[in-house]
């Protein structure tokens, strides 16, 4: 019983073995909540990454931050879709939105939507061939997801 205490965080690994601590049932609870928030989080963001769209809509603000008319561009969808993905993006808080005049410019939020994306095209690369492109130097576009 220790052990699996031990294994989900509830009773620190490197105590002595000798002592009996038992956390309060209330802590115990606690813990398990927020472990559980945090499973449910990370799944969130992989189901923002679990649509073609959201994905190249993360490959294009890669390097810059674009207006909804241009995204809409890039991944070929009318604007008021791209407004919609955008909007579960953010509210995933993977992209942020600035306002100027009339117009709305997004951005990602940090680097690591970015690295999810990428490292989820090279396995995917990987699975398609011995000598994936991202091998030989060659870069996911949003472009190649059309």
């Amino acid at each position: 019983m220790r052990q699996r205490r031990e294994a989900i965080g509830v009773v620190p690994a490197d105590a002595a073995s000798s002592q009996t601590h038992v956390p309060h049932a209330g802590q115990c609870v606690v813990v398990l909540v927020l472990r559980a928030i945090a499973a449910v989080l990370r799944v969130e963001v992989f189901s923002m990454l679990a649509d073609a769209t959201r994905v190249r809509i993360i490959l294009a603000l890669r390097d810059e931050e674009l207006s909804v008319n241009h995204l809409a561009d890039i991944v070929d969808k009318s604007p008021a879709a791209v407004s919609q993905h955008l909007a579960k993006l953010r509210l995933a808080r993977i992209v942020l939105a600035r306002q100027e005049g009339t117009k709305v410019f997004y951005r990602l939020t940090n680097e690591h939507a970015r690295q999810l994306v990428a490292d989820a095209i090279f396995q995917a690369q990987h699975s398609l061939s011995n000598d994936p492109p991202h091998h030989r130097g060659e870069h996911p576009s949003p472009e190649d997801r059309r």
